[in-house]
Parts: structure tokens; C-alpha cells; sequence
């Protein structure tokens, strides 16, 4: 009696086929627009082709329109890779069983945001532990209603050390969309006062597009984690076992001072979901997070 030989074939197809299917997949990832959009597709795509050549398959970064957006991206399995703040990658777990952080910058468990205010408010750099009364009758502008150190950390500190609601705070609060914005809006007088992230602050004043005499940081916030690529948990099923490690690898490889200035970080160290426990407590004592 003859063997069907069609069993062993397709085994062997298979076998052969494999390695090329997952070298055929693409890995899309994409990052919160926490600055200026223009500048997103500039910033990331030099990281992508680092990936590419490092892991060997096709990398692809998409730019999003609003944090929601990336992590609406994440869970609808559009990209497969993040870069997160601590709030929205926080968001990102919970909606997508088996998703980890797997990398964070150097700076990034001692993050902080700035408190800023227009120079005619009269304010002026408060060192205390704690948010300076002077902001109380304010206009305040907040960054993304996501964003960990444009809205999440600095609400909780307002509400912690000044013992009332952003509502009851302010005269009338905004949300900005990021960083940028909010700078621009408290140096035009837009607004009176606002909070952005360290860093933005940092990379705006190195471009030149602060006045310090319209201007200014009132106060820095404590210390709390933030920034974090985060993974989905089925990528070793598309692109082979262990890739995964090979992708915290790579990112924790990642030395270029070029490409580290795209985020900007001094490097990256490994992060796991439990670095963010502090994060996820914050967004549900604020109603924000189930």
C-alpha cells in the first residue's frame, strides 16, 4: 500500500516556508504625539530603520493624531509596538491581555512635569514640596487629558496639596493636546498658567522657541515613573520565538546618540508592568482608570 505523501509535504513546506513568513511581517509601532506632530515622523523614523536592521524584519512607524489614537492603534492590533507614556501604556495593558512594558529611558522612573506660568501673572519659581497657592484663580492649561506628565500626575499633586478639583482651582481649564501647545498657549496669555513635561520643556528651550520673559517654570513636581515601550503579547507568534527579547534587546541596545535624541534619553533600561503600580493607583483614585 502506497503513503500519501501529502502529509510529509506540507510538513516540509511549512518548515521551509516559516522563517520567511515572519521575515515577510511587518512590525508597526508608534509613539504619543507629545510634541509637536510635524516633527514625530522626523524623530521615530531613524529608530525604525535601526530596528529593522537590528532584528531583520520590515519596521514600520505610524504617527498618531492624539494619545487616545495610540492606544486605540495598540489595541486594535494596528501597531504591535509603543511608545507610551505611563498613563496611556497603562490603558494599552488593560486593553490587550498578555501586552508588557518592556523598556523605559534612563530618566524615566524619576520622571517630572513643570508647572509654567505667563511672566504677567507675577509668579515666580516656587521651591516647596508642594504646588504654590499662587495658582489658585488662575486660567490653567492642561496637555492631552492622557497625558501622564501633562494631566494625570500634576492633577493629583493639585489635588493632594491644594486640597481642591482642577474645576474649583481655576477660573477655566483647557486641554492643549501636548506639550508644545501648552507652552505656547501660557507664553501668548492665552492661558495664565500650565504644566508640561520636563522634557518638552527642555527640547523647546534648546530650539528656541521659549521667551523667558513671557514665560517661565513656577514649579517642579515630585518624582514619579512615566515613559515606556510597551509590546504585545503575541508578537513571538508572528515573528518567531524569543523575538520579544530580541526587541527589549535591541532597545536596550540602543546607544546612537542620534537616535537617543529622538526621545530624548541618556538610554534604556528594562521596565516591567510593576513599575507603573503608582501610575495605575493615581488613574483610579481619579475616576480615570477601572
Amino acid at each position: 500500500m502506497r503513503r500519501n505523501p501529502l502529509p510529509a509535504l506540507t510538513l516540509l513546506l511549512a518548515t521551509l516556508l516559516t522563517p520567511a513568513l515572519a521575515a515577510a511581517q511587518t512590525l508597526v509601532f508608534t509613539a504619543i504625539p507629545d510634541e509637536d506632530e510635524t516633527r514625530l515622523q522626523q524623530r521615530f523614523q531613524a529608530v525604525a530603520d535601526y530596528l529593522a536592521e537590528t532584528l531583520e524584519v520590515e519596521v514600520r512607524f505610524i504617527p498618531v493624531t492624539s494619545y487616545a489614537a495610540s492606544v486605540t492603534a495598540f489595541r486594535n492590533n494596528q501597531v504591535q509596538l509603543a511608545w507610551f507614556g505611563g498613563f496611556t501604556g497603562v490603558q494599552a495593558r488593560q486593553l490587550v491581555p498578555g501586552s508588557r512594558a518592556i523598556a523605559q529611558g534612563v530618566e524615566d522612573p524619576d520622571y517630572k512635569s513643570y508647572f509654567i506660568a505667563n511672566q504677567a501673572t507675577g509668579l515666580v519659581l516656587h521651591d516647596g514640596d508642594t504646588a504654590p497657592e499662587g495658582l489658585r484663580g488662575l486660567t490653567f492649561s492642561f496637555g492631552s487629558q492622557s497625558s501622564t506628565s501633562g494631566r494625570l500626575m500634576p492633577e493629583y499633586f493639585l489635588r493632594e496639596h491644594l486640597g481642591a478639583s482642577p474645576d474649583e482651582l481655576f477660573t477655566r481649564v483647557g486641554f492643549s493636546g501636548n506639550h508644545s501647545r501648552t507652552i505656547s498657549v501660557v507664553q501668548s496669555g492665552a492661558y495664565q498658567a500650565g504644566v508640561v513635561s520636563y522634557k518638552a520643556w527642555e527640547n523647546e528651550l534648546e530650539a528656541g522657541n521659549i521667551d523667558l520673559d513671557r514665560v517661565q517654570v513656577i514649579w517642579e513636581t515630585p518624582p514619579y515613573p512615566d515613559y515606556q515601550w510597551t509590546v504585545r503579547g503575541d508578537v513571538d507568534e508572528r515573528f518567531g520565538d524569543g523575538f520579544t527579547e530580541r526587541l527589549q534587546q535591541a532597545l536596550l541596545d540602543m546607544d546612537d546618540p542620534d537616535l537617543l535624541a529622538s526621545f530624548p534619553r541618556a538610554g534604556f533600561i528594562p521596565a516591567e508592568d510593576d513599575d507603573f503600580r503608582e501610575i495605575l493607583e493615581v488613574g483610579q483614585s481619579l475616576g480615570l482608570l477601572d
